[in-house]
């Protein structure tokens, strides 16, 4: 057939207007969507009445107003929400958040406007009114479904059904009554039934306190999971750093020598003329840096290669499709319904606000409840941490809508990351009943997954992994009364001698304190939200425009830098006489103004004390230094020879456990490991820890249950040994997946 040229005449409409139109062609009614209609207008009844009742600006006299109020509010709904989805598909980002704001507040007031019983003030008040019901119907929802997901798990599907008829390749006449059927069922013959594989990841959750979780009965999804026997729990030692970025190096691209902690500085070098270069702190939840890390990690083998996806990750595993990775966070990305459908769903965005009201407000119980009981270790909820913390519920069910849509689609491996866990366990304790409650909504979170998985083209097998557990303890400062950065500093410090009038040499007297450069500020819980800024930012459009506006004065070459990663990083470029990285109880001292990395020898010679005086302090466990015998673990009364494990005095490694030893020397042989490694002393009774940052739970070093990860897969899988370290639970993936079916031959990639 020969193109009209008419058509070719016509100008061809943006992208995401084309897709906007389509999803609105799409929209049609189901049986699903009238029992769920049927339902609202109950709730409707119940939550409008005492809404009316509680806000004095809006109003309706009589039953039958209200009555006529529910029905216009049912009409309006689902006339009007199908075309702001479209909407907020084609304008994406912000536009799909500026949408899920005020959708409920747009229905609300054109139903008021248009019932001649009912009065509202202005949009202001019914914007109001319309959160208010959407947080009674929240609750009335969740009593009427005995605290279960149900709404949220058929909108969830409704995404699903969206994205299968996408794939259709014959659509049905419209006229023609349209019936639910399986995804599977529009796929080809040899795509149906296909193995898949769904990898969640979460964050910071030790293995020990999943088994004592599940003995309690608070887990019962992955309880029921394990006692069937169609699952098996394992561990797996994460060892040195047990931190997310460096679990991720090793978990998606089978790399563990380029992360040597959350962060870390690089020491400048000298150039050929004699000048020194300037060195540069590494954050990974910075994109920026997250980006040039995986550049240095990718050999173009990663686990995701084969048609995968990553989702809320560090690195994309060298993914085709990567969703809020930080590490491409400012690279275009792959325009997604799931994302647009979540956030102008009522039972998407509104419940995640919702939830997260209610979370905000637990916080500050928590936390005063806390304070009067004379709770200890406790930390500051307040701040950066309670203002970030409704991010956690929203995009954990961002998540599972970008999962859904994925499943849908067919998506042969799907890595997803979690984080909620590990952000309420630093700030409240890695057992404390805040975390375990988060703990149990992630387990509920994968009994959702399980029945979306059930409705996807491909049979879905379902991994859970953590990274890291989380260790306990008073932070160092707590303790002390000054940061490790204080105490490098007066230890650094230029001393001298003075003469006493006996003509005796008096005790070296500092002349000032050293300029120390210190990186342990609470990046971590800031990582998602810039990810999620620099990525809108570096869309075009309206949508990037507003949001570069808006953070206009904390962008780096378009990279969105929000929190303390910022202005650590201009500290560490003053020319410091020491720079102190904090990870958790892992802590790394460079003496950036010597360049290479320096031994015990040189150290001495050139801050003489340094290294005796931070290895007596009572909060420091070891300190680990290279020397001409090799590295060095260096203790209060005793030195443990890391290379042939040869002990004078008291063993430092007591503490830390038997793999102690073997994680230090894979841990010194990193890239940009520090010119000094300090690891907090450990409590023997109750293995707590002290964290170099503000958390009263830590991961990144030694001690505790950080370094005690679980791994949970089915039951009939065979696991090849022990598994230690990241890149051999990456090993053991790729063997699952080869398995599978999932992963492509390739001469010598799978070899290392």
């Amino acid at each position: 057939m020969e193109p009209d040229g008419d058509a070719e005449a016509r100008p061809a409409l943006p992208e995401p207007v084309r897709v906007g139109l389509r999803v609105l062609r799409d929209y049609r009614p189901t049986v699903a969507r009238a029992r769920a209609l049927l339902r609202s207008t109950v709730t409707s009844f119940v939550v409008l009445s005492t809404t009316l009742w509680l806000l004095p600006g809006v109003t309706a006299s009589g039953l039958v107003p209200l009555l006529w109020l529910v029905g216009l509010i049912a009409v309006i709904g689902a006339v009007l929400r199908p075309l702001l989805f479209a909407l907020a598909t084609a304008l994406g980002g912000l536009g799909a958040l500026a949408i899920g704001v005020c959708v409920q507040a747009v229905v609300m007031y054109v139903a008021l406007r248009l019932d001649p019983g009912a009065h509202v003030a202005g949009f202001a008040d019914a914007f109001a009114a319309a959160w208010l019901a959407v947080a009674l119907a929240a609750i009335v929802n969740w009593l009427a479904d005995a605290g279960t997901d149900d709404a949220f798990v058929s909108e969830m599907l409704w995404v699903m059904t969206r994205v299968r008829r996408r794939s259709e390749p014959h659509r049905r006449p419209a006229w023609r009554p349209r019936r639910r059927q399986p995804v599977a069922a529009v796929l080809p013959p040899d795509r149906q039934a296909a193995d898949a594989l769904l990898i969640i990841q979460l964050d910071g959750v030790a293995a020990p306190l999943v088994q004592w979780a599940i003995r309690a009965g608070n887990l019962p999804t992955v309880g029921r999971w394990l006692r069937s026997r169609s699952h098996r729990m394992t561990r797996w030692h994460t060892g040195l750093p047990a931190t997310t970025p460096a679990a991720q190096a090793g978990l998606l691209h089978g790399e563990v020598r380029r992360v040597p902690a959350y962060r870390w500085y690089e020491k400048a070098t000298p150039s050929g003329n004699g000048a020194r270069s300037t060195g540069r702190l590494m954050v990974t939840s910075r994109p920026r840096d997250a980006a040039e890390i995986e550049r240095r990690l990718s050999t173009g083998r990663g686990l995701l290669r084969d048609g995968g996806v990553s989702i809320s990750t560090a690195f994309s595993g060298d993914a085709p499709t990567s969703l809020l990775t930080v590490s491409r966070a400012g690279l275009p990305g792959p325009f997604t319904r799931g994302y647009a459908a979540f956030m102008a769903s009522p039972y998407g965005f509104a419940r995640a606000v919702v939830r997260g009201a209610g979370q905000v407000l637990r916080e500050l119980y928590e936390a005063r409840r806390q304070r009067l009981r004379g709770v200890q270790p406790r930390g500051r909820r307040s701040g950066s941490y309670l203002a970030l913390r409704p991010m956690a519920s929203l995009l954990s069910d961002l998540n599972v809508s970008l999962i859904a849509e994925q499943m849908a689609s067919g998506t042969p491996v799907i890595f997803c990351d979690f984080l909620d866990y590990d952000e309420v366990a630093h700030h409240a304790g890695p057992a404390r009943p805040q975390a375990l409650a988060v703990l149990e909504a992630l387990d509920q979170t994968l009994g959702i997954l399980q029945r979306l998985a059930a409705e996807a083209p491909r049979r879905y097998h379902l991994v859970v992994l953590s990274d890291h557990g989380q260790s306990q303890g008073a932070t160092f400062r707590q303790r002390y009364g000054e940061s490790l950065a204080q105490v490098v500093a007066r230890l650094a410090a230029p001393k001298v001698r003075p003469v006493a009038p006996d003509g005796r040499l008096a005790p070296p007297t500092p002349v000032r304190a050293a300029t120390t450069a210190e990186a342990a500020g609470p990046v971590e819980e800031w990582g998602r939200v810039n990810t999620l800024l620099t990525e809108v930012a570096g869309r075009g459009g309206a949508t990037g425009t507003a949001t570069r506006v808006a953070v206009r004065s904390r962008t780096d070459g378009g990279e969105v830098t929000l929190g303390p990663a910022g202005r650590e990083d201009a500290a560490t470029r003053t020319d410091p006489e020491t720079v102190v990285v904090a990870s958790g109880n892992l802590a790394m001292i460079y003496l950036p103004r010597h360049p290479g990395r320096l031994t015990r020898e040189r150290i001495d010679a050139v801050v003489p004390g340094l290294i005796d005086g931070l290895a007596a302090h009572p909060g420091i466990g070891l300190v680990v230094v290279d020397s001409a015998a090799g590295p060095l673990a260096i203790g209060a009364h005793g030195c443990h020879r890391l290379r042939d494990g040869q002990v004078d005095g008291d063993d430092p490694l007591g503490p830390y456990g038997r793999r102690a030893r073997q994680d230090l020397l894979r841990h010194q042989a990193m890239d940009h490991v520090g010119d000094l490694v300090v690891i907090s002393a450990v409590d023997p009774g109750l293995e707590e820890v002290a964290a170099f940052e503000e958390l009263i739970g830590c991961h990144g070093g030694l001690g505790g249950w950080q370094t005690e990860a679980l791994l949970i897969h089915p039951a009939d899988w065979p696991q090849q040994g022990e598994l230690v370290g990241p890149d051999a639970v990456h090993r053991q993936l790729l063997a699952w997946m080869r398995q599978l079916g999932l992963r492509q031959p390739d001469d010598h990639a799978d070899a290392r």
